[in-house]
């Protein structure tokens, strides 16, 4: 694994196979729309320095990086529960999610992601990533695999 990521907390807002692998020395989580309060304070009881990564996609045709809406306004969601200073790009992740707030169901239909999701039956999909703050589940990175926790 790349050290790219090092001597601090990630939360990785995103879920599947298309994960990146981003932390090496540090604690990760896996958050989202769903849990997004949850992990936050989870987070914050591991320390201060918390980095919080939207994950994005992989094209299928060739592996590069493909930004998600859904990821970004998930990220703008955690750092909407963590106290302390934000870097532009996460400033840029709050303002996104408290713009897309009030109507996260219909944004996310309209995204790429969710527009592909409903066009392969998968509608639902995107009603349960649509969801906020309707989980106190938190993941954490151990030993290659996301674990739940006890919140």
């Amino acid at each position: 694994m790349n050290k790219l990521f090092s001597q601090g907390h990630a939360c990785i807002v995103g879920v599947g196979g298309d994960l990146p692998n981003t932390v090496d020395d540090a604690v990760g989580f896996a958050g989202c729309l769903r849990n997004s309060e949850a992990v936050a304070r989870f987070a914050q009881s591991y320390g201060s320095k918390i980095a919080v990564i939207p994950a994005g996609e992989r094209w299928k045709e060739d592996g590069s990086l493909r930004p998600a809406f859904e990821d970004l306004v998930g990220a703008g969601a955690i750092l909407s529960y963590l106290d302390g200073s934000l870097s532009p790009e996460a400033a840029i992740a709050l303002q996104s999610f408290q713009a897309f707030r009030q109507d996260l169901l219909g944004h996310l239909q309209k995204c790429s992601s969710g527009k592909e999701l409903i066009t392969k039956d998968f509608a639902s999909d995107v009603e349960l990533a649509a969801a906020f703050n309707v989980s106190s589940c938190v993941l954490l990175f151990t030993d290659n695999a996301y674990r739940k926790q006890s919140v």
